[in-house]
């Protein structure tokens, strides 16, 4: 049965998924790169950059699955770019050029209405005004039977947990401390949203923590 997937979804030792004071020279947030530390150095990262090497060990193994069986991706407007309010034209076209690293349809939540957006590689962005169930039906009728992929943020992230539409959530664990930023258990109490952990890996620059929903019965 195709599931809602959050995979490689970094987070400090404090729970802080983004840094603060998000913008255009700091997407991720002040410190917010510290959280990726783990993912730069892998094969995978040094390939998505058009590159060669890179390490091969559990990190990069875990990245490499998280890419696996994923026919949809859901993203916050955030994560697309840094503009708020109404769009004023339609020239940010993304953080990636012109050929992201999805290729696939991408579902990208918004208060204001756009045109989609096709790219090379195959990805397509679709802009969602009708909220989080709307774009979930969306992307799983566009996946075709495999998985979707929530990417973030860390706003989009806690609205899916509060929901409980989440199926399992990859954690990279990095061993930072922001003390400031978005905080992704703020409020939360995933027991109580019938969360539990499943698996736990150690990697060089993560620990590697999965938590899923459980199931009745």
């Amino acid at each position: 049965m195709p599931q809602l997937r959050v995979q490689s979804f970094a987070v400090s030792l404090d729970g802080y998924g983004a840094g603060t004071d998000q913008n255009l020279d700091h997407p991720l947030g002040v410190r917010g790169p510290e959280l990726m530390e783990w993912f730069f150095h892998t094969r995978l990262w040094q390939r998505m950059q058009g590159q060669e090497g890179g390490e091969t060990d559990v990190d990069n193994d875990i990245a490499e699955q998280g890419f696996s069986n994923i026919g949809a991706w859901i993203l916050g407007r955030n994560m697309f770019g840094p503009i708020r309010g109404p769009w004023p034209d339609e020239s940010w076209r993304g953080w990636w050029g012109e050929e992201p690293p999805y290729h696939t349809p991408v579902f990208v939540l918004t208060h204001h209405p756009r045109a989609p957006l096709k790219m090379a590689g195959g990805t397509e962005f679709v802009f969602v005004t009708e909220g989080i169930h709307a774009a979930l039906k969306l992307a799983m009728d566009a996946a075709g039977g495999r998985d979707v992929r929530l990417g973030g943020g860390v706003s989009t992230v806690r609205q899916y947990l509060q929901a409980g539409l989440i199926d399992e959530l990859h954690l990279a664990v990095r061993p930072v401390l922001l003390g400031a930023g978005e905080n992704l258990w703020h409020g939360l109490d995933m027991r109580a949203l019938g969360y539990e952990c499943t698996k736990h890996v150690a990697g060089k620059r993560a620990m590697h923590v999965f938590l899923s929903k459980r199931r009745l019965g």
